[in-house]
């Protein structure tokens, strides 16, 4: 690949004009009628080219196409305007039906990092909402064996993707934060022409909608990879701990997905338990697995949690093909108002993460896109003190999911059905959620890290919506029995200013309840009142903050009463807190935030200029008071929580494991 050139002044000031656009509506959007049982299944998604995700790909035998790629601007989607090739900017090089189109010439195209997002990799990109294209020649390919097949696959690309490959469109992708990938068995050849379209450009009917309250980073976001694979490989593999009967035992699935499939001698071993099991796939490909871990001696199961995140090699072999993964094994439920860890009570001390990199300086940052940036946020958050984090609004990358399983980390994972923009009456959208969630599922099922999914954050209250969310957790609910779920609610019907009355319909259908508030920053009251909130709700069940936070500019100092101000902030984390000791069915938090992310909705010219300061650390990871508050206060909650659990004994475990949901 050639060096990366920067963008010349032409495209600054494409990116300069792109700031003026408003996002625009998508004509003749879907309506559905009734209950949403009427939209598209997931799966007929794929009819737009997408191949089934073949599984575990970090482990995988790949081509690496991560570097430096040609990048065009295309601010009138001028490349998708017409079918035929002679209007479309991924026609290879510059080869033209009816001699060059001049402007669109890869050869001195300037290139752009991936994976990274074009916003934070030259500033005048930094609002550009728009279509934009991506090329680069496929490397050599190593010496490939009879039958090898061969996908495309993008970690993360946002929003909508176009995939040519040598000047033929191949697939289009919906959605900015989960993985897909395009079979090019075949096609795929040494110096082949790979050409991506990616817009963020926001729309009616989107996922999220354009309203929502985080920098829209564009671009191809993670990494890309060519995936090699046998002729039949394991697409999927499932495994978990499940209490039944009063035994526990490992439980999951193997599917496998090519022509030699049916029938197929499936090998699933565990060689740190002793454990190894031999089965046979049905016609469709899909092996059931039951194991029964050893309860005694030197290879008795040790069970994942934060104070011992342990992970066990697993290895499955089927039809030529092996793939491996690092698991870990535990139980997450409920009883009552209790939240259980392997059958003993837990208390989430948590913090809400966006991924946005820490940045080397004021006013950088962008998207958290390799492994080294993950790690950084999620070790602020073990300074913290947390067990817990809320990975918000959307899937993040894999690689923080598979941080978080080693450093004993909880997880919240959620889909980005955000606020009251989006179109809940929208068979389309509907669809586009149900694919989110089924991807973010699959991709993440074997990671012990997480414990709740999450279908959605402060929504509205009215019919369609909650057929919209009750369609999402049924979904959830029929792909993993084995984790909570649950959305961040913010609606109280009735009460006082000084009430708080979680009575929205949709708490009937979680497991979890969630709730954002923000009294003593947003509306009339300061934080004098908060201790005075009263909390209510007609659902037993634990209930989290899932948000609470106020605005502070690291390094602004004041009186405490002085908003804007570290003093305010930490007063204000000392209020909450003391008004959630007094909350009995509160079980865990999640503040907002860890760190000051890009907004374009913080407008203020002083103290945000579009940055949310919400933070308890600022964008280049400068602790604000307030993170001394929470961390003394998780300090006493994990000190608690240990006495607790050394009082109640091993023998808390097995009681409580399949007592209430999960």
């Amino acid at each position: 690949m050639r060096p990366r050139r920067p963008l010349p002044a032409s495209l600054r000031r494409v990116a300069l004009a792109a700031a003026l656009l408003v996002p625009t509506a998508v004509v003749g959007q879907e309506t559905a009628g009734g209950l949403m049982s009427v939209a598209p299944p997931p799966e007929a998604l794929r009819t737009q080219g997408l191949a089934p995700t073949p599984g575990h790909l970090l482990d995988r035998r790949r081509v690496d196409l991560n570097g430096a790629w040609a990048f065009m601007p295309d601010l009138v989607e001028r490349g998708l305007r017409n079918q035929r090739p002679r209007y479309s900017i991924p026609r290879d090089d510059r080869q033209q039906l009816d001699g060059p189109l001049v402007e669109y010439d890869w050869e001195v195209a300037p290139t752009l990092a991936v994976p990274g997002d074009w916003n934070s990799q030259d500033s005048t990109f930094l609002w550009y909402e728009g279509l934009a294209w991506y090329r680069r020649r496929l490397p050599a390919l190593p010496p490939a064996p009879p039958g090898e097949r061969h996908f495309l696959y993008f970690e993360g690309a946002n929003y909508l993707t176009h995939v040519y490959l040598d000047g033929e469109k191949l697939a289009v992708h919906e959605g900015g934060f989960t993985p897909f990938a395009v079979e090019v068995t075949g096609r795929a050849r040494e110096g082949s022409s790979l050409v991506v379209g990616v817009s963020n450009r926001r729309r009616a009917g989107t996922v999220p909608g354009s309203d929502a309250d985080w920098w829209n980073y564009g671009g191809l976001t993670r990494p890309v990879w060519l995936v090699r694979v046998p002729a039949t490989y394991v697409r999927d593999l499932r495994l978990a701990l499940v209490e039944r009967d009063g035994g526990a035992r490992l439980e999951g699935r193997v599917a496998l997905d090519g022509a030699g499939r049916a029938g197929a001698e499936v090998r699933v071993q565990l060689p740190g338990l002793g454990l190894a099991q031999v089965v046979r796939a049905d016609t469709a490909g899909v092996a059931t697995v039951t194991l029964r871990p050893p309860t005694a001696g030197p290879r008795a199961l040790r069970r994942w949690s934060p104070e011992s995140p342990v992970l066990y090699d697993v290895q499955v072999t089927a039809a030529g093909d092996t793939v491996r993964d690092r698991i870990g094994f535990r139980t997450i439920a409920t009883r009552g108002t209790e939240l259980l860890l392997n059958g003993r009570s837990l208390w989430l001390r948590g913090i809400s993460i966006h991924e946005e990199a820490i940045g080397a300086r004021p006013g950088t940052g962008g998207r958290a896109v390799d492994g080294d940036a993950a790690r950084r946020l999620l070790l602020e958050a073990r300074a913290l003190g947390c067990n817990f984090v809320r990975l918000a609004h959307y899937p993040h990358g894999e690689r923080m999911t598979r941080l978080a399983d080693s450093l004993g980390l909880l997880v919240w994972s959620e889909i980005p059905v955000y606020q009251e923009d989006i179109a809940y009456e929208s068979a389309h959208t509907l669809g586009v959620a149900r694919a989110m969630q089924q991807a973010n599922v699959a991709r993440d099922w074997n990671r012990a890290s997480i414990i709740v999914w999450a279908v959605a954050n402060e929504t509205p209250i009215h019919d369609a919506r909650l057929r919209f969310l009750r369609t999402l957790i049924a979904d959830v609910r029929a792909d993993d029995p084995t984790r909570l779920v649950s959305a961040a609610l913010n609606r109280s019907a009735g009460g006082s200013p000084m009430e708080v009355a979680i009575t929205d319909p949709l708490g009937e259908h979680l497991d979890l309840l969630a709730y954002n508030t923000y009294i003593g920053w947003y509306g009339a009251l300061t934080p004098d009142s908060i201790p005075h909130v009263r909390w209510r709700t007609p659902y037993a069940k634990p209930l989290i903050l899932s948000e609470f936070g106020a605005d502070a500019r690291a390094g602004h100092h004041g009186d405490r009463r002085e908003r804007w101000t570290e003093e305010y902030q930490a007063w204000f984390y000392a209020q909450t807190l003391r008004n959630a000791d007094g909350v009995p069915f509160i079980r865990g938090m999640s503040p907002w935030i860890l760190k000051d992310f890009r907004s374009p909705r913080r407008y203020h010219a002083v103290h945000q200029q579009y940055w949310n300061r919400k933070g308890l650390v600022s964008e280049t990871g400068r602790r604000k008071q307030a993170f001394d508050v929470l961390a003394r206060h998780y300090a006493r909650k994990a000190a608690e929580q240990g006495g607790a659990a050394r009082a109640t004994g091993a023998a808390a475990g097995g009681a409580a494991g399949g007592a209430g949901r999960r």
